[in-house]
């Protein structure tokens, strides 16, 4: 089964919108809770494509089963965003050639660090950035959940280690 890796369209909108939904009620969170949001996504091109970043989609037989954006924080940093993957296709490696895209694409994009949050309740993704070199760098309690956020400095070299 292969992940074929191409960049959002506007058609997508609510196939990308349901797998966020999907993946969050799997950890057991929601939009709405204070960390998760799902606002910015009829406004991708506006908050990802137009501003210098990008939105990526993996597919597997036509079908978008994984996601993950890239937008500005400054000159040199972007921020990962959206990183999803179906349940039902977790544990095959999408996740991680998800992450690795966003990295190069960064790289490609001039940034030369990327950061991201994620929630305790995420083992899973913590484990998975953990083991492509991202650092803790502070927690943050909101509400009922500990956000975890996380950064990379990103090479050339970091990045060809795929």
């Amino acid at each position: 089964m292969n992940l074929k890796i191409r960049r959002y369209r506007w058609s997508d909108l609510d196939t990308i919108l349901a797998l966020h939904r999907i993946c969050l009620a799997e950890v057991g969170l929601a939009p709405g809770d204070g960390v998760y949001y799902d606002d910015d996504f009829p406004r991708i091109q506006e908050i990802y494509l137009a501003c210098g970043g990008d939105f990526l989609v993996g597919e597997v037989d036509g079908r978008v089963v994984a996601m993950g954006g890239i937008k500005p924080v400054d000159a040199g940093m972007a921020e990962m965003c959206r990183l999803r993957v179906h349940p039902q296709f977790q544990r095959r490696g999408f996740g991680r050639a998800m992450v690795q895209a966003l990295e190069a694409r960064a790289l490609e994009l001039g940034f030369h660090s990327v950061q991201g949050d994620t929630t305790l309740n995420q083992k899973a993704a913590l484990a998975l950035y953990f083991a492509l070199g991202w650092q803790e760098v502070s927690r943050r309690r909101v509400g009922s959940l500990t956000v975890v956020f996380i950064e990379k400095r990103l090479t050339s070299a970091a990045v060809a280690e795929r």
